[in-house]
Formats: C-alpha cells, sequence, structure tokens
C-alpha cells in the first residue's frame, strides 16, 4: 500500500493502522474505540466543513414572512453576525414561515428535519413544539418559549435532557407586576379584559395568572378570544359592550404579536387602555408595556447554536430564564384616552414617550 505524506492524508494513516500493520488484535480494537469516540466530540461544524458543506441552520417563526417577524428576524441575524458567521461563507439558513397556519407548521417542520440540517432553531412556543414533535435527534434551540418544561421541550431548566434547549420569556412575577403599573396608571380602573387565542398551548397559563394577579388587584377579570385576524375586530366589539376599560396581552407569538398594528387601532378606537407585553407590541401603539426584553431573547438563539456547532450538546446547556425586563409609557396614548397619568408613574419607566 502505497500512502500520501501523513501530513497530507491521515485516511490513508488511519487505514493501514486498522488493517493491522504493526498492530495487535486487542491494540487494533482499541483504536477503533479511540477513532469511534474522537468522531463523536470533534465539533459539528468542523466535520460538516470538512466534508466540504457549510453548516446549515433551520429556522421555524411563526409568522407570514420576515418583514412580520420584524425585530426578532433582525435579532437573530444580528447575533449571529456578531459571533462571526456570514451567510454563504460559513454558515447557511433555512427560513420556514408557517403564518400561524397549524399545518403549515407540521410541514414545514418536517421539511427542515427532511433536509438534514445541522441545528433546528424554534422561535416561539408552536414552532418549537412542532420541531421536537418532528425529530428527537436533531439538535434544537428554543427562544420565546414562557414554560419550556410545561411544553415538554425539557425536563427541566438545570438538565434540559433530550434535544432541545434554549431561552425562556416567562417569569411568573412578570403579568402582575404588569397588572399593577396598570393600575398605577389608570388608578381608578376595574375592569380588564384578556385577549388570548384558546389555540395557543400557553393561553391556560396566561389566562390563570392573570386570573390571580387580577383577583389580588381587585379588578373584574374576563377573557376574550381571537383564533386569527379576522376575529381581532369583533372580540374588541364585545369587550366594549362589556364595559371593559382595558385590555391586557401576554404572548410573544400568534395573533397578539402578528396582529398587533391591529388590535393597537382596535383598542383606540374603543377608548381601551392596553397593555402590552413587549417594545414590539408597545410601539405598535399601546398606552403602555411591561416584559421581557424579547429581542434580546431571540438573539440568544445564536449563542446555543454557536456552542453547538463547536460541539456542545443540547442536554448540557442549561435553559435561561429572562433577566431584562423593561417598563414603557405612551403618554400621547394615554391623553387621547383621556387618562390622568399620576406624575409619579413616568419617573419609573424605562422610557416614556411624551
Amino acid at each position: 500500500m502505497r500512502c500520501a505524506p501523513l501530513t497530507h492524508s491521515k485516511t490513508c494513516y488511519t487505514s493501514s493502522l486498522i488493517l493491522g500493520l504493526g498492530v495487535s488484535p486487542m491494540r487494533r480494537r482499541e483504536f477503533i474505540a479511540l477513532l469511534s469516540s474522537s468522531a463523536v466530540a470533534w465539533p459539528l461544524a468542523a466535520r460538516t466543513q470538512q466534508a466540504g458543506k457549510l453548516p446549515t441552520i433551520g429556522v421555524l417563526w411563526h409568522a407570514a414572512n420576515a418583514e412580520e417577524e420584524g425585530p426578532y428576524f433582525n435579532a437573530l441575524a444580528d447575533g449571529f453576525r456578531a459571533l462571526g458567521y456570514a451567510e454563504g461563507r460559513n454558515i447557511t439558513f433555512e427560513h420556514r414561515f408557517p403564518n400561524e397556519i397549524p399545518e403549515q407548521f407540521k410541514s414545514m417542520a418536517a421539511e427542515l428535519v427532511s433536509l438534514n440540517v445541522n441545528v433546528l432553531v424554534g422561535v416561539g412556543d408552536r414552532s418549537a413544539g412542532y420541531l421536537r414533535n418532528a425529530t428527537w435527534t436533531i439538535p434544537l434551540v428554543f427562544v420565546l418559549v414562557p414554560d419550556p418544561v410545561e411544553s415538554k421541550l425539557v425536563h427541566s431548566f438545570a438538565q434540559p435532557g433530550g434535544n432541545a434547549t434554549g431561552a425562556s420569556n416567562y417569569s411568573s412575577a412578570v403579568i402582575g407586576r404588569r397588572l399593577q403599573l396598570l393600575k398605577d396608571i389608570i388608578p381608578g380602573l376595574s375592569r380588564v379584559a384578556q385577549l388570548v387565542n384558546p389555540n395557543a398551548q400557553m393561553s391556560r397559563l396566561h389566562i390563570e395568572s392573570t386570573r390571580a394577579a387580577a383577583a389580588t388587584l381587585g379588578f373584574s377579570h374576563q377573557t376574550f378570544e381571537a383564533r386569527s385576524l379576522d376575529e381581532l375586530e369583533p372580540a374588541f366589539d364585545a369587550m366594549a359592550s362589556a364595559g371593559m376599560q382595558a385590555v391586557t396581552v401576554n404572548t410573544s407569538e400568534g395573533i397578539p404579536f402578528q396582529g398587533r398594528a391591529i388590535i393597537a387601532k382596535l383598542a383606540l378606537a374603543r377608548r381601551l387602555a392596553l397593555c402590552a407585553f413587549s417594545r414590539e407590541t408597545f410601539e405598535a401603539g399601546a398606552l403602555m408595556s411591561y416584559g421581557v426584553d424579547q429581542v434580546a431573547n431571540v438573539r440568544r438563539a445564536s449563542v446555543y447554536v454557536d456552542k453547538i456547532l463547536k460541539g456542545a450538546k443540547p442536554t448540557e446547556l442549561p435553559v435561561e430564564g429572562p433577566t431584562k425586563f423593561e417598563f414603557l409609557l405612551n403618554l400621547k396614548i394615554a391623553k387621547a384616552l383621556g387618562i390622568r397619568v399620576p406624575p409619579d408613574v413616568p419617573t419609573i419607566a424605562d422610557e416614556v414617550i411624551e
């Protein structure tokens, strides 16, 4: 057997050893075992690039396109750029946008898995759930998921287990604090509506948390449902008919995010104080927002993916909980609604629109 110099042909050198040139059967078995373990430990990105293929990341969103995903789509791209990744140079992406349609979540998740991507990213609870159902082997990173344990994505925050890990965007204290701030802004508030999509998996958690917080604060609380954008206007008409004074939305995916501009217009037209959950929904025209920095949450996906491409396993990467929260207040909307905000409230806001 003739081989190229060792520095140019590891394959030929390895083959000679395995064939038994000067190696005992016992040593041969030890060598094969060592070689197998080395292949597993070799970083995923290195193995992929060695094979002449760039690492491919499959991303399942929830809205209809990149424009609707807006700041979240940009946040994910920014996160990868900050870590030195460039599309087409050392990484590629496969993006899918299911437009909140359950059948498309399922088919697009299966499509991404069939492409045999290196890592999957699920943006939102439903996206992550469909990806998890589609594969138990490809590493899965999730973001914007309120309760990954309840959603059965992981066993626990500290020890995820399986093929999934990521960043949660929910804290049990958020909804209570949000309603307390709303009461501070409107001291006479007594009737609060909650807009929910009953098809969303985490609706029950949000409803229960809101009901408990409302009872503590002395509010009358009522839920109103919208399963699609077409059901938003009837839901807001029902709120107005029921004498609601304010409305809260709680989730970063589905109808409350996709229809954030419509929701803001409907609330203002019916003189309902809109309490949002993020900067993105606040900027659409809400009175206030209190919640997790969702953009930062999405950006964290790139950090997890980077670690996995460099050899880490999802089960070795604990799930992160939210650490940064924002209170945003729009005094222009308050004026339009005839709300006199107590002077001490703006002083504690992270940002105020005058």
